[in-house]
């Protein structure tokens, strides 16, 4: 049995490998390496692939993010309300703007933004909600899509880690993730679903309107080369990267099936385990596992559960180790411990195993049998 890897690009990229190798061969004959039409044809794929979204490239995922709320022109100091767990950039984007993160706590099941917390966070300084999908699966878009515009703000998805997700809305719409706030945002870092050989990102917008400023914004704050109309950012996705993902584009229905399959075969095998909590779902959302991630009861089980993989050779995950109201850069926020105990409690218990497309059955069996032994199941 080859050694298990938690991610392993090379095993999920050798089927189509030749199309990858095409692809970048293409672009380096062609030479156009920024802005080349690869950029624009890969947006119009993606689009299309989200149902018609409008898609704004750009170079990764916080940047996305920075763009998204700085698309909303909020004066500094305007509270934009985040999840207590989260991975930082969430946070990042809006301090990075001279905005206030407002945190609020996460649900204990799906890991997902409890929208009674973000209600009850609202105040007239309130500028805008980040909803992070996390691990694969939507936050709760019904409840947070009424509390916004109830409240008069915007709602930013931070999709970084559900692309392909869906949700479905009481009234029998189905929408994708990242379609239905403002904008939408998400990253092509290599360990994600439809993942780059480098670094890249890209708005989502129903809007053309909206879609035409975060493009300027992308871009130096211009729209004709050389007028700036606003004050923007270098953010530009290469060419190179455009190009193999359009081609991982056309993998990523197969690579999600593929992750969907392995998450199933966990939860089979691994439901009658005393002290182990299997990734809950959200019955109005799809789920595309970006992570499949347990839960380990019990005072230190969860670090003895990772040393005994370990020591098997099989690897795993902590995301994330320290909730990010105790992050050092964010203690000018004042949140004490104690303050968000779900978070703190999520932090001491999650642990992620492999689930990528490359994983064989033999290796998830592999893995199943030494989670089972330590539970002595």
């Amino acid at each position: 049995m080859p050694p298990i890897q938690l991610l392993d690009l090379a095993a999920e990229h050798a089927p189509y490998q030749a199309e990858l190798d095409a692809a970048w061969r293409a672009t380096v004959q062609e030479a156009a390496f920024i802005q080349g039409p690869d950029v624009d044809e890969f947006a119009a794929e993606l689009g299309a692939h989200l149902g018609g979204a409008n898609v704004v490239p750009c170079a990764n995922g916080t940047d996305a993010l920075t763009l998204a709320l700085l698309s909303l022109g909020l004066p500094r100091g305007t509270e934009v309300i985040v999840p207590a767990f989260t991975y930082v950039a969430t946070l990042e984007a809006a301090a990075l703007l001279g905005l206030r993160p407002v945190l609020v706590e996460v649900l204990p099941d799906t890991f997902n933004v409890d929208p009674a917390a973000v209600r009850a966070a609202l105040t007239p300084r309130t500028g805008a909600v980040v909803a992070v999908h996390l691990f694969g699966q939507c936050a709760d878009m019904e409840e947070l899509t009424k509390i916004c515009q109830l409240a008069g703000v915007a709602l930013i998805e931070d999709n970084a880690q559900a692309l392909g997700a869906t949700f479905a809305f009481a009234s029998g719409e189905t929408a994708f993730a990242g379609t239905v706030g403002e904008v939408g945002t998400t990253s092509f870092f290599p360990s994600k679903n439809l993942g780059c050989l480098g670094d890249g990102g890209a708005l989502f917008t129903r809007t053309a309107a909206r879609a035409d400023l975060l493009r300027q914004l992308a871009n130096h704050g211009q729209r004709q080369k050389y007028l700036h109309q606003r004050i923007g950012l270098n953010s530009r996705l290469d060419t190179l990267q455009a190009a193999l993902l359009r081609v991982k584009l056309r993998h990523l229905p197969a690579a999600q099936s593929a992750r969907q399959a392995l998450a199933a075969r966990y939860d089979a095998a691994l439901a009658s385990v005393p002290g182990l909590h299997l990734p809950a779902r959200d019955a109005r959302s799809s789920h595309v596992f970006h992570q499949y991630t347990i839960k380990v009861e019990g005072e230190g089980r969860r670090d003895a559960l990772q040393q005994h993989l370990k020591a098997h050779g099989i690897p795993s995950a902590i995301y994330y180790p320290l909730p990010v109201h105790q992050q050092p850069a964010y203690a000018y926020l004042g949140y004490p411990l104690g303050q968000f105990p779900v978070a703190e409690r999520l932090c001491g218990q999650v642990l992620s195993l492999p689930v990528h497309p490359g994983l064989t059955g033999g290796q998830q069996e592999f893995i199943i049998a030494h989670i089972c032994a330590f539970f002595a199941v």
